[in-house]
C-alpha cells in the first residue's frame, strides 16, 4: 500500500504544495509545505491570511508594501453590501431556505459576470497589460475595445471594464480606496490612475468603479488576469456569506427592497388602451 501511495504522489505535479506522510499512515501528512515553507512549522502564527493567499498564488512571500496593499484591497472588497447583486443572490438563497453552500454558489455565479463582476476585472487587467500608463493607448482601447475571446461563454462587454455604466459620479468609497492604496506605496499604475481618473471617466462616460480600482491594484501587484478574476470572487465572499446567514434568520418579512418600499417620482400615468 505504501508503494502505491508513493507512486500516486509522484504523479501529482504542483509547485504549490508538498507533503511528507506520517510514519504510521501514508494518507495523513506529517508536514505540509506551501511553496517550500512548512505551513504548520514556519508559517502558522507568523503570517496573516492575506500573506498566505499571496504565497499560494505567487509562490513567494510579499514585501511589506505589497502585503499592506493586498490587505487594503481585501478589506475594501470583503463586503460589497446588500445592494450588490452577488450579495443579493446569497441573501435570496438564505431567505428562501436553500443550503448555505447554495448561498455561496449564488454569490459566485452572479459575481462572476462582466458588470461589476470578476470577468470585468479579468478584462480590465488585460487592458492594463496592453495599455500600461499610456493615456493615448487607453483612449484608443476605450474607443476601439477588443472582441471577447470566449464569445461562446461571455457576451461582449457593453461598457469599458472598470467603470460603472449606471453611475452618476465616482463614489466616495472608490476614491477613498484608491487614495489609500496610493498612500501605502507610490505604485506607478495606481498613482497614474489617481491622476488620470477624471480624464478616463470623461472618455468612458462613466465613473470609476470598485472593479476598476481592483484591476489596477491586481496589475500593480503583478497578478495575472486569471489570478485577479478568481481572487476578486474569493475576496468578496465573506460579506455575501454574512448577509445570507443574517437574512436567513430574519426571514422573508424583513427582506429589504420590497416593491412597496419604492416611490415613483415621475409617474407617467395610466397607459392608454389602443385596442
Amino acid at each position: 500500500m505504501t508503494d502505491n501511495t508513493e507512486k500516486t504522489l509522484e504523479q501529482i505535479t504542483t509547485k504549490i504544495w508538498r507533503e511528507e506522510a506520517e510514519v504510521d499512515n501514508p494518507f495523513a501528512a506529517a508536514k505540509s509545505y506551501c511553496a517550500g515553507f512548512d505551513v504548520y512549522g514556519d508559517l502558522l502564527g507568523k503570517i496573516s491570511l492575506v500573506e498566505y493567499l499571496w504565497l499560494l498564488f505567487k509562490l513567494d512571500p510579499p514585501n511589506k508594501a505589497e502585503a499592506r496593499t493586498f490587505e487594503g484591497l481585501a478589506v475594501a472588497l470583503a463586503n460589497p453590501g446588500p445592494r450588490d447583486h452577488s450579495v443579493r443572490g446569497a441573501m435570496n438563497a438564505g431567505v428562501g431556505g436553500s443550503t448555505r453552500a447554495s448561498a455561496l454558489i449564488a454569490a459566485i455565479s452572479i459575481g462572476a459576470g462582466n458588470l461589476g463582476g470578476a470577468r470585468e476585472v479579468f478584462t480590465a487587467v488585460q487592458y492594463w497589460q496592453q495599455c500600461g500608463t499610456d493615456i493615448e493607448s487607453w483612449i484608443d482601447i476605450i474607443d476601439n475595445p477588443p472582441r471577447e475571446e470566449r464569445a461562446d461563454v461571455w457576451p461582449e462587454m457593453e461598457h469599458t471594464p472598470g467603470f460603472d455604466p449606471n453611475g452618476a459620479s465616482c463614489p466616495m468609497p472608490v476614491k477613498q480606496l484608491l487614495d489609500h492604496l496610493v498612500e501605502i506605496e507610490q505604485n506607478e499604475p495606481l498613482l497614474w490612475l489617481q491622476s488620470h481618473r477624471q480624464t478616463l471617466e470623461q472618455h468612458t462616460g462613466s465613473p470609476l468603479a470598485f472593479s476598476g480600482v481592483a484591476a489596477a491594484a491586481f496589475f500593480a501587484l503583478g497578478f495575472e488576469p486569471e489570478q485577479a478574476e478568481i481572487l476578486f470572487l474569493l475576496l468578496r465572499l465573506p460579506g455575501a456569506a454574512a448577509h445570507a446567514i443574517e437574512q436567513e434568520k430574519m426571514g422573508w418579512s424583513r427582506y429589504p427592497f420590497f416593491g412597496n418600499g419604492l416611490t415613483l417620482t415621475n409617474d407617467p400615468g395610466p397607459v392608454a388602451n389602443n385596442d
